[in-house]
């Protein structure tokens, strides 16, 4: 990844009005990453992350049934609900807090609409490649609280489930946190692992650096990873290989 401001060495930023945009009327959807008609070779992903979509949907619209093949796929709802279906036999109903993960693997097709008559949903649509291709399809759900994410990175996805997060088949770590004004985390980066952090919302200081709603920053070394409040914030911070 490149062609980012560059804040320390081992820092990049990827500005929210830098991302993709496409509005197609009932759906709003900022791409951080290249997606669908918005290509931009410098940004394809970070790592075996690889889609973060900054989604609204329109009240009773939503992603018709599709198919997805050998990715992983996460959602996470900051407002409203998704209503999931897919040919694995699932039906769930997904709110803030909770956190879907599913493996497409060999195949699967799913449906995702926002439920509501008149409220709009905004979700995080996130998907990682897999360690390898040909898992089987899958599916997991899980909920974790406010109190477990305010003022601290709590873990809900990993590769091997632990502490109750779901499960990925990649080596990652996904830790969600919300930071009122002045609340701070410490996250240390290993050396030889890398970092995503995106904030969904509100604004926080990471290292000292104001990154503020639909931000990211990029850390390619090891190192303390220092998080502060300023404004409401929800954070998503990546750690990957």
């Amino acid at each position: 990844m490149k062609c980012m401001a560059n804040t320390t060495s081992s820092m990049q930023l990827r500005r929210s009005g830098e991302r993709g945009y496409a509005d197609h009327g009932w759906l709003k959807s900022f791409h951080t990453f290249s997606f669908a008609d918005y290509q931009d070779p410098a940004h394809m992903g970070f790592r075996a992350l690889r889609v973060i979509n900054d989604d609204r949907v329109a009240p009773a619209r939503g992603f018709g049934t599709h198919p997805h093949q050998n990715m992983e796929i996460i959602t996470y709802v900051l407002e409203g609900e998704v209503a999931h279906r897919d040919s694995m036999g699932n039906g769930s109903t997904i709110r803030p807090g909770e956190v879907q993960r599913m493996s497409a693997g060999t195949g699967v097709f799913h449906s995702e609409m926002n439920p509501s008559k008149t409220g709009e949903t905004h979700l995080l649509q996130i998907w990682i490649l897999p360690d390898r291709r040909g898992y089987p399809p899958s599916y997991e759900q899980k909920a974790f609280s406010k109190e477990e994410r305010q003022g601290k990175l709590r873990l809900v996805a990993s590769q091997d489930g632990r502490d109750g997060s779901v499960t990925v088949h990649q080596d990652v770590s996904l830790f969600a946190g919300l930071f009122g004004q002045g609340e701070e985390a410490r996250y240390e980066l290993a050396a030889g692992r890398n970092a995503w952090v995106h904030v969904a919302r509100g604004s926080v200081a990471l290292n000292g650096t104001l990154l503020e709603a639909g931000d990211a920053a990029a850390i390619s070394a090891g190192g303390a990873l220092h998080l502060v409040g300023k404004d409401a914030a929800e954070v998503l911070l990546f750690d990957l290989a």
